[in-house]
């Protein structure tokens, strides 16, 4: 059975049970996701979050494909309207479109949301993506960042990827004179190891790690998550629908005709042996699902939130109708059996990634 447990809070005026999918429907409501506390920072998270990876359009190396920025503000704007309080982009998403979109987006909404970006991706006049962590290109990434979001500070500034490694040490340095200056909030990392972020926290505190987290991608549970969970490091994962692959709407037939300068059909895990598996285990999630009335891509996202030690996962969405079925997902949880019934799944059809 799956159960709120508390992570829905609202004033409620009218409801009304139904008992086929174990659904509380609300209506009428001033309604609020519930929030949690991102490590020791002042910063209390939805359980979900935006991601703006697609809303970065294509024509970059790694594009999801062609975006109208008109349907990217509407998803941003109903997943607000729905009670999600952060968004998740980075500088290289698009090449600098995605914080451009997220920018007008949020202009004018009060209160403004949450904003975390990263850097150390950087690119030229020839759209080649390029790795920097010294401190002026960092530096020259985060004025350009703040101008592009319209923003006088942002939340949480991460470093996206720990490479070059000989330089991730002057990138932190550089991450926390800025928390110094008041240009940034808080500081985290994206895709770092435990060797790394042991490097970097005796410079300054990491108040979060941002780690590619999803059903068939867990090489983070054997030592990232419990070196976080130590440390209270808060984990915001992303991918947790496998780039799409999880959410139940993908087909052989849909990712064949996928467009040229999308990135995810040259993956492994959209690529047999892979896919067949996948495939297959969106049909068992879907089967879960099904009992609540709820998607193969919700029930994945709800498996990345099972450990308390996620405060919060990044869902990308790109249309106002998809924001408003993904954040339902806010509040969804799987009961163990429902757990163990995945393990069995994957238990009975290895692939090693």
């Amino acid at each position: 059975m799956n159960l709120l447990g508390g992570s829905f809070v609202a004033l409620v005026e009218a409801i009304t049970i139904d008992k086929l999918t174990n659904e509380t429907i609300v209506s009428k409501v001033n309604a609020a996701l519930h929030t949690r506390q991102l490590s020791n920072s002042d910063l209390r998270i939805t359980p979900i979050g935006i991601g703006a990876w697609a809303m970065g359009g294509g024509d970059w190396a790694f594009s999801w494909g062609t975006q109208d920025d008109s349907d990217s503000i509407a998803a941003i704007h109903a997943a607000l309207d729905a009670g999600v309080n952060w968004i998740d982009t980075a500088a290289v998403y698009g090449l600098g479109h995605s914080e451009e979109v997220v920018g007008k987006a949020i202009a004018e909404r009060a209160p403004r949301p949450y904003v975390f970006t990263k850097c150390s991706l950087v690119w030229n006049e020839r759209r080649e993506i390029g790795r920097s962590l010294q401190a002026a290109s960092v530096r020259r990434e985060l004025e350009s960042s703040l101008r592009r979001l319209r923003v006088d500070v942002i939340d949480l500034y991460q470093i996206h990827w720990p490479d070059p490694e000989p330089e991730i040490e002057e990138g932190w340095q550089t991450l926390a004179q800025f928390q110094r200056e008041g240009k940034v909030r808080h500081i985290g990392v994206s895709n770092f190891n435990v060797a790394q972020m042991r490097r970097v926290k005796k410079i300054a505190p990491i108040v979060s790690l941002q780690p590619n987290y999803n059903i068939v991608t867990r090489d983070i549970e054997k030592e990232i998550l419990p070196f976080c969970r130590e440390h209270n490091i808060g984990v915001i994962v992303y991918s947790p629908m496998k780039s799409g692959l999880l959410s139940g709407k993908m087909t052989r037939e849909r990712i064949a005709k996928l467009p040229p300068d999308d990135f995810r059909p040259r993956t492994a895990s959209f690529k047999e042996p892979l896919l067949s598996r996948n495939l297959g285990l969106v049909e068992t999630l879907r089967g879960i699902g099904d009992r609540y009335g709820r998607t193969p891509g919700e029930v994945s996202i709800a498996w990345t939130l099972r450990d308390s030690v996620v405060t919060g996962a990044i869902v990308g969405m790109r249309s106002a109708e998809q924001a408003k079925q993904i954040v339902r997902s806010a509040e969804f949880r799987l009961s163990p059996n429902e757990i163990l019934e995945i393990e069995v799944y994957l238990e009975a059809n290895p692939v090693a990634e």
